[in-house]
């Protein structure tokens, strides 16, 4: 018999199996675990959101709000509260105001009155970034986070019914045409209706009306390269541009209401065109909304006025949504801030804005009736100014009808020498700064004084140039800020009351005559705060106001004095921390 051999497989030795599996149980009983305890945390914060006992209590989100949104804005708040929003165990809820631009303005910069106004805002909604670079003008540090658009809408021309037919009916009138038709004798002939005489528009003051001053840079926009804008800093100083604006402002109207939604009153009482005084005032299309429905008043009048959207590009106001910043906001409010802004830019809040008469991206639905608005089709938008730019233009527009007398007193203390940002010393931020505000100007009177220690004799203060019209006195008046240099203390409240004494003696009647102060350091000799305050008190007279501004520069100045000083007197109070910050805010308080 034969053997057979025996067949042989060659056997590999693996790892066990049941380590493995004992691991991976522990993996997922560990996984499991953290997984039950998020959702675990998730579900119990909802339930104390929805029980209302939040960890932290409920912290209040307060957000004030231009009269033109703040009704959809409300109505996007109580959507968001009812899905009980937690923040950093925080039940939030939502207030918002409604109340005007102007006012948010002045009350975060010069003292939020509390007793008219309720406790200070974390966010703002304002019609225009325009207020934001105000703001950041007079105090860049109240700025929480970049401004982000939560809705448009484009600049119009109100006008009766006749004058908007007619100007509707000619040929390509554009906002570039403005400085021209309005300042010619006769300007509707130009239209076709020579029988209405001439073309005025109203033009509210810009520092306080955004759609003037968005209309006015669409009116100098055409200086600009290929005439969409943006009107820079550089071209306000141009001759061909400071002859448009001092077109602009010749041409108004001899009584020029003080706001938007006044001069829409006067021309809707008086339908026929020219009865107001004037032909048309620029205005948001969605103010021209809310006048001709009534929303603000409750009652619509009688006649709606009609919006005209001039020929090329078209100025839009973008609504930004603006986080505060502050010693009364939180860590919740700043978060809260946050989520909020991000839920407005959702598609069914932006509805919501757009049935109020915004402009948005998600929809071109519009509110229904809307009597004399055509919502026509923004094709061409103006490429906006920047925020230094915007305040010059203001600041510009204040002084080119020749209705301030303004006496700048020039800090030349020591302490000017310091760095003040960018490599250079603040004093040459200050000069840079006075020259272009005088190379700018286009009418009005300014006068210079510097102010330290003894520069005349044993008077601290000196007076370098009279205050007198710029255009008979403009290259003095670049000498005088040239021949400024650093020299020794800081006596500002001396100085102050011997400026104040002059302005007295040679006070303009009908006119805003001003001081403006610019100083980096704290008064450090002669007269006290309390001696300022007395002799401003002895020295003043009836029918004699004398505004006192100041621009304080770096961490150094008497802030809470230097702001009861210009409070007392109807000035304001700007601060920058460096240099770079002095232009805007020196125009902010030349157009204030």
């Amino acid at each position: 018999m034969s053997r057979h051999r025996a067949l042989r497989t060659k056997v590999r030795r693996g790892i066990a199996t049941w380590p493995v599996a004992i691991i991976g149980v522990v993996a997922l009983l560990v996984l499991g675990y953290f997984a039950w305890t998020w959702v675990g945390g998730v579900v119990e914060r909802r339930a104390a959101a929805q029980a209302g006992d939040c960890r932290e209590g409920e912290a209040l989100l307060r957000v004030s709000a231009t009269p033109s949104v703040a009704e959809a804005v409300r109505a996007a708040a109580e959507s968001w509260s009812r899905q009980r929003p937690v923040v950093y165990d925080h039940c939030i809820r939502v207030a918002v105001q409604s109340i005007d631009s102007e006012v948010v303005l002045q009350g975060l910069t010069q003292g939020w009155d509390e007793a008219k106004l309720g406790e200070r805002p974390h966010a703002w909604i304002t019609d225009s970034t325009l207020w934001a670079n105000r703001l950041g003008a007079q105090n860049r540090t109240l700025l929480g986070a970049q401004p982000v658009s939560i809705a448009a809408s484009p600049v119009l021309l109100a006008l009766p019914q006749d004058g908007a037919q007619a100007l509707q009916a000619g040929v390509g009138f554009r906002w570039t045409d403005l400085p021209e038709v309005t300042s010619a004798t006769g300007g509707w002939q130009r239209l076709g209706k020579p029988e209405w005489g001439d073309f005025k528009v109203a033009m509210p003051d810009p520092a306080t009306n955004a759609a003037t001053a968005m209309a006015i840079q669409s009116a100098l926009a055409g200086a600009s390269p290929d005439g969409k804008g943006p009107v820079t800093t550089a071209m306000l100083e141009v001759d061909t541009v400071k002859t448009t604006l001092s077109r602009l402002t010749a041409s108004k109207p001899e009584v020029t209401p003080t706001t938007t939604w006044s001069a829409l009153s006067l021309l809707a009482d008086k339908p026929e065109v020219n009865g107001s005084g004037f032909s048309a005032v620029p205005v948001f299309e969605v103010d021209l909304y809310r006048h001709n429905t009534g929303k603000d008043t409750g009652t619509p009048p009688l006649r709606p006025l009609y919006g005209v959207a001039p020929g090329g590009p078209s100025p839009v106001a973008d609504f930004p949504y603006v986080p505060l910043a502050g010693d009364w906001v939180g860590e919740a409010q700043v978060r809260a801030s946050q989520e909020f802004r991000e839920f407005l830019l959702e598609a069914d809040q932006q509805k919501t804005l757009a049935g109020a008469g915004l402009r948005v991206d998600v929809t071109t639905e519009r509110p229904k009736p809307s009597p004399g608005i055509r919502w026509a089709t923004m094709t061409d938008k103006l490429v906006p100014a920047d925020a230094d730019t915007t305040q010059q233009i203001s600041a510009a527009w204040a002084t080119a009808d020749n209705g301030q007398v303004v006496t700048v007193l020039v800090d030349t203390s020591k302490s000017m020498e310091e760095p003040g940002g960018a490599g250079k010393p603040r004093m040459v931020w200050v000069k840079d700064a006075l020259s272009g505000q005088v190379n700018r100007s286009v009418s009005g009177s300014l006068g210079l004084w510097e102010f330290s220690r003894a520069l005349d004799g044993e008077k601290p203060y000196r007076q370098l140039v009279a205050t007198g019209p710029v255009l008979g006195q403009r290259q003095q008046l670049l000498d005088g800020v040239a021949g400024l240099r650093p020299q020794s203390a800081t006596h500002l409240y001396t100085s102050l009351v011997a400026l104040y004494t002059k302005t007295l003696e040679n006070y303009q009647q009908g006119k805003r005559n001003r001081i403006i102060v610019l100083t980096d350091g704290a008064n450090d000799g002669g007269l006290t705060f309390d001696q300022l305050k007395t002799e401003l008190a002895r020295l003043k007279q009836d029918g004699k106001d004398i505004a006192i501004s100041v621009l304080a520069l770096g961490p150094d100045p008497e802030r809470q004095p230097l702001g009861e000083l210009t409070r007392s007197t109807g000035g304001t109070l700007s601060v920058v921390e460096d240099g770079r910050g002095v232009d805007a805010a020196l125009a902010q308080l030349l157009s204030a």
